[in-house]
């Protein structure tokens, strides 16, 4: 067992090196989500007729109703991002390393991705401590209910990461691939506003929303943030990371690079 656990550890260290190495990897995390708080909610509340509805009352109705979306949007490009680390280690050859261990490859993979999840969350952290300071402040027992739900979002979202990321062969079709997989899925969720207007563009569209993943980790984290349980998120975000778990387990092949250099 302190075998198993040295190696989580040092894997764990690594992941955080790197983290600590990439500044700007940081400040794009933070960045990305204040910009749709800042400018997209300023730019909704000042549309003509604008209410907040049954979201939230206040000043900053639209602005509570779309940080936990945001911060699941963090999870989501950090996730993403983790995936593009495991190409880049298995093109550098440094995850045929790592699998030279005795332990075996599955709880080698999930203690990687157990890692990109703890430093997604110190970003989802820092976000909300930002909003926090801008007047979105849910209660503080939100904030403590809320990080077993952001924790298994991000290992929810990183396993589906690193599922694709097995599928792609060269670093340098990464982003093209990763683009085609975020933006559907975050805009097909409610992380911007309720789904149930979605049902006047088209039941095909709200059925694409209630089929999408990303759309209950949103709920999730959302009812988790104001003290609240969505017991179907629950089950549906926690039959999803372990399905795509074992489906990247199962399809993981570090030998994708070396097949590509000798072929």
């Amino acid at each position: 067992m302190s075998l198993y656990w040295e190696c989580l550890k040092g894997i764990v260290l690594r992941e955080w090196l790197r983290f600590v190495r990439q500044r700007s990897r940081f400040l794009s995390a933070l960045v990305r989500p204040l910009l749709w708080l800042l400018v997209f909610a300023a730019g909704i509340r000042a549309l003509p007729g604008f209410e907040p509805g049954g979201l939230h009352s206040g000043s900053t109705g639209y602005e509570t109703y779309i940080v936990p979306g945001l911060a699941c949007m963090t999870l989501l490009f950090s996730g993403m991002q983790g995936s593009l680390s495991m190409v880049y280690d298995r093109e550098m050859g440094s995850m045929r390393v790592l699998l030279t261990s005795p332990l075996p490859r599955s709880f080698l993979l999930v203690a990687k991705l157990l890692a990109t999840s703890l430093i997604s969350l110190l970003q989802v952290c820092a976000f909300l401590a930002v909003a926090w300071c801008y007047g979105v402040r849910p209660p503080l027992g939100g904030l403590l209910t809320a990080l077993p739900a952001l924790l298994l979002v991000a290992l929810l979202l990183g396993a589906l990461g690193l599922l694709l990321s097995n599928g792609i062969r060269q670093l340098e079709n990464f982003a093209g691939v990763m683009n085609f997989v975020i933006f559907p899925l975050f805009f097909l969720s409610p992380a911007l506003y309720p789904l149930e207007p979605m049902r006047e563009a088209g039941n095909w569209l709200y059925w694409l929303c209630l089929l999408n993943p990303f759309s209950h980790a949103v709920e999730l984290v959302r009812h988790a943030l104001y003290l609240q349980l969505n017991a179907t998120a629950l089950l549906i975000c926690a039959a999803l990371t372990l399905l795509f778990i074992l489906l990247a387990v199962a399809s993981f092949n570090p030998q994708h690079a070396a097949l590509r250099k000798t072929g």
